[in-house]
């Protein structure tokens, strides 16, 4: 009889345990802090745009700037990521440009794993979502 308490409470200590050691593993946050490049095709057959990401981490909070090329060769332009969210590996922000006096929000989320984010960006265009897969692979630092 005391055998079988003392299994049922060793049994319940385990459970309890394993149950704490997932909500412990989902709840750990990685740090994306750091460089990201990507490339996308150009416009009309145009040579491949190569976008550059810097986040960092502060705390829960999620910033960092968005490098784009300039069109028709101009001068790349620096865009504040706004509304930068981290949980676990899971990332996302949102980018607003200029261009024409109009404005243009391009949402990007992914999963950080193996030194890149994959995942996907949704804007709207002409009254319709349109998304996208992304993938920016971390570049290393330099010393």
């Amino acid at each position: 009889m005391k055998l079988n308490k003392f299994v049922k409470i060793l049994g319940g200590a385990v459970l309890a345990l394993g149950m704490l050691a997932q909500v412990h593993a989902a709840d750990t946050k990685v740090d994306p802090s750091g460089t990201y490049t990507w490339s996308q095709p150009g416009r009309n057959g145009g040579p491949d745009r190569t976008n550059t990401l810097v986040l960092k981490l502060d705390g829960d909070k999620l910033t960092g700037k968005m490098m784009a090329p300039g069109r028709g060769g101009a001068e790349p332009t620096s865009t504040e990521i706004k509304d930068g969210k981290i949980t676990g590996s899971e990332i996302s922000f949102s980018v607003t440009r200029e261009f024409g006096g109009n404005s243009f929000t391009t949402k990007y989320s992914g999963k950080l794993e193996n030194g890149a984010i994959k995942g996907k960006t949704e804007m709207e265009r002409n009254g319709e979502t349109q998304s996208r897969d992304w993938e920016a692979k971390k570049q290393e630092d330099k010393k």
